[in-house]
């Protein structure tokens, strides 16, 4: 590893650190040449799956989109960030085990629906608005009845869909 100072060429580690996430190692390196000490991480390369667009395009995957994808159908919902981290790990560990070299977006787009659907049904329902083109209201409907057919409202873990919120506005006399 070449010092970042000097760009001499010899440096040692002088302690070596397993990262707080546990994914990386932290280097503590020293120069030979100028006495300067600086941090390097390391951590395991993996190969992910290329991601083949609708329009047949191929890209790279992107850990940042596919948190972006997470981000924003939980905008303002009240869920940690810890829960989002768990989520896109689970999800890139699912890419990785696949052991295919190419995947359509839309298994990805399905395998973030699925995780959605467990921590939060509302960004569920944001995420599958968009992720499959809802062209109007009972669009919408079937998806929430589907989804309160498969998945009831676990007491305190979940916020209500629709039901209970149109009984509430029954019960005010507001319809």
């Amino acid at each position: 590893m070449h010092c970042p100072y000097c760009q001499h060429d010899d440096t040692r580690v002088i302690d070596s650190r397993e990262s707080d996430d546990g994914a990386s190692i932290r280097r503590r390196r020293e120069c030979a040449a100028c006495g300067e000490r600086f941090n390097t991480f390391e951590t395991a390369e993996i190969k992910l799956p290329a991601v083949i667009k609708n329009d047949g395009r191929r890209e790279a995957f992107s850990e940042r989109k596919l948190r972006t994808s997470f981000e924003s159908a939980l905008h303002k919902r009240p869920v940690s960030v810890e829960v989002v981290d768990d989520a896109v790990r689970a999800v890139i560990d699912e890419l990785r085990k696949s052991g295919e070299r190419e995947l359509p977006s839309r298994q990805i787009g399905e395998l973030v629906m699925r995780a959605l659907k467990k921590i939060d049904q509302v960004a569920f329902v944001r995420f599958a608005s968009v992720y499959r083109s809802f062209e109007d209201v009972q669009a919408f409907r079937e998806e929430i009845e589907r989804l309160e057919r498969d998945l009831p409202v676990i007491e305190g873990l979940q916020l209500p869909l629709l039901g209970e919120i149109g009984a509430t506005r029954d019960k005010l006399g507001k319809r």
